[in-house]
């Protein structure tokens, strides 16, 4: 009766996080009735059905809009199975709970994670300062991305960005960008000192791209002491392959490009999104993982993960990793913010998600050569979204 008056929201409380067992057919018949109701619906701490250890339904599951899930993510709500029934998740974790004395395997991300962060910087300071980011990108057909990834690496204020690109497409590129630095790459293109940090991959998938390109990107990634960032197709470039010690190495797939790079398939990678993260990073010598999609994961092979909380699926357009990318890489260019490599790692994929969510409050057709405008503007601290 309570269901026929279509109430605005629904609070959500059946069951909790121990429910490990099929539920009767009654409360069944009840969830479906709830879920048949398509109102919004605010589940605490777990959708009532769902395991809160394998993100299975145990029988049926409440369609919740969003979950308020208290003192961590619970491991269920992380996995692709639980994501239809979770919707968006907040995790409440000032409620008064005593700290966990064990590190967990994998870890929410939080505004206030970054409160001080970047820090301020000094008056006497110039561009040197602040690095200078080397940017290898963009081929014919492909030009855009290369611009997307420089203007998102403007938002992060290094020193100097130098942007090396296709001679087929410089001329395109370079009348779009007048603060960043555009020549045509050559091979005998030199990647070392003065830059601070390197980005590659960004719209390079023209088909004709030349083999000493993709030979010059192996043997940066094996060799070069520089912080280097590997996205988009010059992924499929890398060799499995020890790299230099101590090297800062980040790579950023999607779930396709994931795949490919341990000869899997996309379905696999969602349903193991944590052990499919573990084995690139050990593949690839260790290196940083940023495992894009809902729920961006963060890490290397044998550390904690961190779960990104920002972001919506309006960044499912095409250069959205791209932004991404240029953003990181910049941010990574500067010295200062090198010594510390996973929390400026987790800066930048949170203030990636944080601008999508602000354009969204904004205007719900937003477009993604407005991301790069709102990078950093995201305050460390908690923000409110609609529950729409």
């Amino acid at each position: 009766a309570l269901l026929a008056r279509r109430p605005q929201l629904i609070i959500d409380g059946l069951f909790g996080i121990g429910l490990d067992r099929s539920l009767r057919n009654d409360w069944i018949q009840f969830i479906g009735r709830v879920n048949a109701a398509r109102t919004q619906v605010l589940a605490v701490d777990v959708p009532s059905g769902l395991n809160a250890d394998t993100g299975a339904p145990q029988g049926a599951a409440i369609l919740a809009s969003n979950t308020l899930t208290v003192g961590a993510p619970k491991t269920g709500l992380l996995m692709e199975s639980a994501w239809p029934f979770v919707g968006r998740l907040v995790v409440a974790t000032d409620v008064g709970l005593a700290p966990c004395p064990h590190a967990s395997e994998v870890n929410w991300t939080l505004p206030e994670d970054f409160s001080g962060f970047p820090p301020a910087r000094a008056a006497a300071t110039h561009k040197g300062t602040y690095g200078h980011l080397a940017i290898l990108a963009g081929s014919l057909g492909y030009h855009g991305a290369a611009v997307l990834a420089a203007r998102a690496a403007q938002r992060a204020q290094p020193g100097l960005i130098t942007l090396h690109t296709s001679e087929t497409v410089y001329p395109a590129i370079a009348a779009q960008l007048q603060a960043v630095m555009v020549s045509p790459w050559r091979p005998d293109t030199q990647f070392s000192s003065p830059y601070t940090a390197l980005l590659v991959g960004p719209g390079l998938a023209a088909p004709d791209l030349p083999e000493k390109m993709k030979q010059l990107v192996r043997d940066l990634w094996r060799s070069s002491p520089l912080p280097m960032v590997v996205d988009a197709s010059a992924l499929d470039w890398l060799t499995p392959e020890p790299v230099l010690s101590k090297a800062l190495r980040v790579i950023t797939p999607h779930p396709g490009e994931a795949a490919r790079l341990l000869g899997s398939t996309s379905r696999q990678v969602q349903a193991h999104r944590v052990d499919t993260l573990r084995q690139i990073s050990q593949r690839f010598g260790g290196c940083w993982v940023v495992l894009k999609g809902h729920q961006t994961l963060i890490g290397q092979s044998t550390e904690p993960l961190f779960v990104n909380s920002s972001g919506n699926p309006h960044l499912a357009q095409g250069g959205s990793g791209d932004v991404l990318s240029g953003y990181l890489a910049a941010l990574l260019a500067q010295p200062a913010l090198q010594a510390d490599p996973l929390r400026t790692i987790r800066y930048a994929v949170w203030q990636h998600g944080a601008a999508a969510d602000r354009l969204q409050v904004e205007r719900p057709n937003w477009v993604v050569e407005e991301l790069a405008s709102r990078l950093g503007t995201a305050p460390q601290k908690k923000f409110e979204r609609d529950l729409a």
